[in-house]
This record gives structure tokens, C-alpha cells and sequence, in this order.
């Protein structure tokens, strides 16, 4: 792996393959040299200790209102792929018109249904560079380049705003195939991505690291390091930044679900839940002082967290327990009402008045799956599914439907 150095040469190549709004590429640097990780102790506590929501004999009672309304419901192209966030404009990729692109960086607008292109093609110049995968907030736009031959890739941000990109485009990392490409999410003016070893290359010994930069910023900062592979990818929910880094290294295999504050650039660590010896999460968020663990496994120790389902509480216990295999990281409101993707619905709970309901797919969504285009807290919860046509039965458009949870 190496980081950019800009040189004219490179910075005209670049801005001429752009296609871009015109945008010049810069490169940019990480410095720093990350969180040490102050770790709590695991959490492993009997497993009959959870409130199992759906269970026979659970306090909870089913009803048919999953208390959201449907406010919105909108048909987009084939090929839209829809990417979480936490704003008006929700990160999609867009089918190419030919083979060339591929893929394009779109932009959703989820007040008005607009679906905006954004980045009408890679800048990489290799013909075989594809967009490979995309994140926006409502002030910033980042998208990561990867060569389907070699597998190296490289990530780009730059300032969005209206669903357009503005100004300069910057180059963040550039990476080899001995490192995954960047999982990244994006929170007001700031991009945060992994950058870590890729479980097939020469550099599997290495730890990964976790990178933040802002928008104006000359340097990335190195904010998080992990002794191996983080178990997840970062997910924003309100003012934090949920990662999962190994954790106490010296003792075994940890994965410690740790909140970091966004707006000091993940320098306080606001909360953290230590999963037991050898259990990896699978997705795992945090809406308001709770943790939502999915775990797609069972492990033969460990205790209530080592298997399959959704957890929902924190490092002193008090679990809620969704016994689904998991799909999608779970979103919620800070109410106590959250949302837990399952296989054809969507498991609809709500903790304080203990209650559960289920919000159904979109008709003729099964085969091909519908998925929230939401993560973490929100209220405005959104989807998207690629829907069949009624008569040939081939996928034929993609179906996004935006939810308002009731007041």
C-alpha cells in the first residue's frame, strides 16, 4: 500500500480522465498514529438472561401496527443500488448506459424522490476501473475506484452539496490488492474509511487502521487502530462513529463494538461493548446509550452474544434478543423503536412499551431482496428493492419507499 505524493504530471492525468464536473484531483496524506483502545471487560452474561422478543413467552406482545407511515414510494431504474446515510441524499449506484462505465455515483434525494448522477464515470484511466462503491452525506461525496484485474483501488471525496459534486476532487488512499478496498461511511463534512489487509494478500500480518478527514482538511487523521481486521464496517448514528477493532489482543481473539465521537475525529471514545472470546459481530450500530449487535453465527461458547440474532443494550447487560438471522445492520429511534432486517420483513420492535410488529417487503421483492437504506438512528426510515414485473416475472425496476416513524 502506499499514500499519493501529487506531482503535475499525475494531478493532469488525473483531472483530464476525470469527467467529473470538472474537478482537479489532489492527493492527501494520513497523519497521526490512531486511538490506543481503552477496552472494558467482555460481556458474557448466561444465556436465558435476554428478554427474547419473539419467543412463546416473552412479555412482548405482537400488533399489527408497526407504528411508521409510508410517506413516500418511488420507482427508480433497474440497477440502483441504494448505500445507508444519514441525510436527505442517499448514496446509490447506477447502472451504466454501456459497458462502458459499468457502474456510475448517483445521489437520492429521499424529500423529493430526485436521483441525481453525481459521478458519470471513474477516473481511474484502466479500462477495467469500475466505481466500486459510494457514500455521501449531505455535504460530502466519496466513492472508491477498483481495477477488476488487479484489484487495487482508490478513494476520492470531494464537497457535495444540492446533489452535486463542488469544487476539488481529492484523492484520499490508494491501495494494493493485499488490502480490501476501503468500507467507508460519510457524516456531515467528513469521510471515515478502514484500511486493512485483505485476507488473501502479503500483508495479512498487518494491523488496520481507521482514517477521517474533513472536507478543507490537507492531511487525513489516523484515528483508530486495530491489531488486525476490524470486524465491521464504521457506521455513523447520530453523533457518533460505531467500529468494532480487536480488543485486548494480548489475552485472545476480541472484537470490541466501540462508539467514537465524531465531532473531536473519533479522538473520545464515547462507549464500548466487548463481545466474548472469538465472537464476530456482523453488523453493529448504537441509537442513543444502546448497542445493536447481529451476530450470523452461533459459537459453542460465550454465553446470551455468541448466538445468531440481534442484541440490543449495553456493556451492563438489560439485553432484548430478535431471534433472526440477521441481514442488515438494524436501525432505530432514540424512543426505543427499532428496526431489524430479516429475511422478507423487517422486525419492527419496540422496547418501551414492549411490543413487536412486522413491516413487510415490497410485493414481488422476495426473490431479489429489499434492504434499508438507512443505519443507526434515524426516524425517517427508507428502503429499496428491486421489484419483478407482474407479467414476465424478470426484475424490471427498483422500488424505494420512505417510512416516518409516528410521533
Amino acid at each position: 500500500m502506499r499514500r499519493l505524493k501529487l506531482t503535475r504530471r499525475g494531478l493532469f492525468k488525473a483531472s483530464a480522465a476525470a469527467g467529473v464536473a470538472g474537478a482537479a484531483v489532489s492527493a492527501l496524506a494520513g497523519c497521526g498514529s490512531g486511538n490506543s483502545q481503552d477496552t472494558t471487560e467482555p460481556v458474557v452474561v448466561d444465556s436465558d438472561s435476554a428478554v427474547d422478543v419473539m419467543a412463546d413467552e416473552s412479555p412482548y406482545e405482537y400488533v399489527d401496527d408497526h407504528g411508521y407511515t409510508l410517506e413516500n414510494t418511488w420507482t427508480l431504474p433497474l440497477g440502483t443500488v441504494l448505500r445507508p446515510a444519514e441525510g436527505t441524499w442517499v448514496p446509490a449506484t447506477l447502472a451504466g448506459s454501456s459497458a462502458l462505465p459499468m457502474c456510475k455515483g448517483g445521489a437520492l434525494s429521499v424529500e423529493s424522490g430526485t436521483l441525481n448522477e453525481v459521478v458519470s464515470a471513474p477516473l481511474g484511466t484502466a479500462t477495467t476501473t469500475v466505481i466500486y462503491d459510494v457514500a455521501c452525506s449531505d455535504k460530502v461525496y466519496a466513492w472508491v475506484e477498483l481495477d477488476v484485474t488487479t484489484r487495487a483501488w482508490t478513494l476520492y471525496a470531494s464537497k457535495f452539496s444540492d446533489g452535486a459534486l463542488e469544487g476539488d476532487t481529492q484523492k484520499l488512499w490508494d491501495g494494493t490488492s493485499d488490502y480490501d478496498p476501503a468500507p467507508l461511511a460519510a457524516s456531515g463534512s467528513k469521510v471515515i474509511w478502514q484500511v486493512q489487509p485483505s485476507l488473501s494478500g502479503k500483508k495479512t500480518s498487518e494491523h488496520s487502521y481507521c482514517y477521517i478527514w474533513a472536507t478543507g482538511d490537507s492531511n487525513a487523521k489516523r484515528a483508530v487502530e486495530s491489531p488486525g481486521r476490524f470486524a465491521t464496517r464504521p457506521t455513523v448514528s447520530g453523533d457518533v462513529c460505531v467500529l468494532t477493532p480487536r480488543v485486548r489482543a494480548d489475552e485472545g481473539t476480541y472484537y470490541g463494538a466501540t462508539a467514537y465521537s465524531i465531532s473531536d475525529n473519533l479522538s473520545t471514545q464515547v462507549d464500548q461493548l466487548v463481545l466474548p472470546a472469538s465472537v464476530k459481530p456482523f453488523r453493529a450500530t448504537r441509537v442513543g446509550e444502546k448497542f445493536l449487535i447481529s451476530i450470523e453465527a452461533s459459537y459453542s461458547s460465550g454465553g446470551l452474544l455468541s448466538k445468531m440474532g440481534t442484541y440490543i443494550g449495553t456493556r451492563s447487560g438489560d439485553f432484548i434478543k430478535i431471534d433472526r438471522e440477521p441481514s442488515e445492520c438494524p436501525a432505530g429511534s432514540t424512543d426505543g423503536v427499532y428496526v431489524i432486517k430479516s429475511r422478507s420483513s423487517y422486525a419492527v420492535v419496540d422496547e418501551q412499551n414492549q411490543k413487536y410488529s412486522a413491516l413487510l417487503s415490497v410485493d414481488r421483492a422476495v426473490d431479489y431482496g429489499e434492504y434499508p437504506a438507512r443505519c443507526g438512528e434515524c426516524d425517517l426510515f427508507v428502503t429499496f428493492a428491486t421489484v419483478k414485473d407482474a407479467d414476465t416475472g424478470y426484475p424490471a425496476s427498483v422500488t424505494v419507499r420512505t417510512f416516518r416513524l409516528n410521533s
